[in-house]
């Protein structure tokens, strides 16, 4: 199509606002990549987003209307590689959850909303058996089990999803275009179920900065590498395998972890009349016995190894 501009002045506007266009890009405010997790108490979830603009943090949600408001922050998050893409991320805790109860919600601020998703909120006792998803090593191309996931997540068939190391293969590739596509692709289960993650081998990037910048895990060590919760008759303890085969990151947070772990351990022996089990995962196995080619015969893969 041939545009045509009879006056100069016209021309002139024409090309300005072209080059004004260009020049700001686009403008990227609508949420994406929404995922709920638990933040260690039965009465409060945390909802995390990603923007490409900066924008406030607010979460409108409620049982039959979206009548309730809690509001958040949010941090920028640099992607390490050439072209340094920044992004939004976005934690909002909501509190005073009713157990058993559904809400629905959407995420956002005044100049853009997401869709409306629903969750319902946990039971706080332990006479009850949680119904837990676990996988791991899933990435953008190949998800042959996430259609299946998302519809069994979204008629509530879990309690919680567990993805036990490997996201998107890579987050970091493509200056994080990957691993952005990857959180949209799980958003339709993430959206709707906790979604609890575990570092592993393929997040060690920029020292595991996509892992670290883009969940929200409970617990104090700030960085979603090792942490715990409880969920009905379990405790479960998510471990950071990776710091014993990534030592250029440093040696310390091998000890840092050691010493939550002895901490954490003793804590929820001691609480074993109420919940008996405890559970621990990571990405790599603790010990393994399988006779293939893969990480049973490496035994640098192997934890009980280090």
């Amino acid at each position: 199509m041939l545009l045509v501009l009879p006056s100069p002045w016209l021309r002139g506007v024409f090309v300005g606002i072209c080059l004004l266009a260009v020049s700001t890009g686009q403008v990227k405010t609508r949420p994406e990549q929404i995922h709920v997790s638990l933040s260690g108490s039965s009465s409060e979830l945390v909802l995390t987003w990603s923007t490409f603009n900066a924008t406030d943090s607010v979460v409108e949600y409620g049982t039959t209307s979206l009548n309730l408001r809690a509001t958040g922050g949010s941090s920028l998050f640099v992607d390490g590689g050439s072209l340094h893409r920044p992004q939004y991320i976005h934690r909002v805790s909501l509190t005073g959850l009713q157990a058993g109860q559904r809400y629905m919600y959407h995420v956002g601020s005044a100049v853009a909303w997401s869709d409306l998703f629903f969750f319902t909120a946990l039971r706080s006792d332990a006479s009850w058996s949680p119904r837990v998803a676990l996988f791991g090593d899933m990435g953008n191309e190949n998800a042959q089990s996430l259609p299946r996931l998302q519809s069994e997540a979204q008629q509530g068939m879990y309690d919680a999803v567990l993805h036990v190391g490997d996201f998107a293969y890579d987050m970091n590739t493509d200056d994080g275009l990957v691993g952005d596509e990857f959180m949209r692709q799980i958003e339709a289960v993430a959206a709707y179920v906790p979604y609890m993650t575990c570092v592993g081998n393929h997040e060690n990037a920029y020292n595991f900065s996509h892992y670290k910048a883009r969940f929200s895990m409970p617990g104090d060590d700030g960085a979603n590498m090792f942490y715990s919760f409880d969920l009905g008759p379990a405790h479960f303890i998510s471990l950071s395998t990776e710091y014993y085969f990534f030592l250029e990151y440093g040696m310390q947070q091998i000890r840092t972890q050691y010493e939550w772990l002895q901490r954490d351990l003793e804590m929820a022996n001691q609480n074993r009349a109420e919940r008996p089990w405890i559970v621990t995962f990571g990405h790599r196995p603790m010990y393994c016995s399988n006779d293939n080619s893969d990480d049973c015969t490496h035994r640098q893969s192997i934890v009980s190894g280090q």
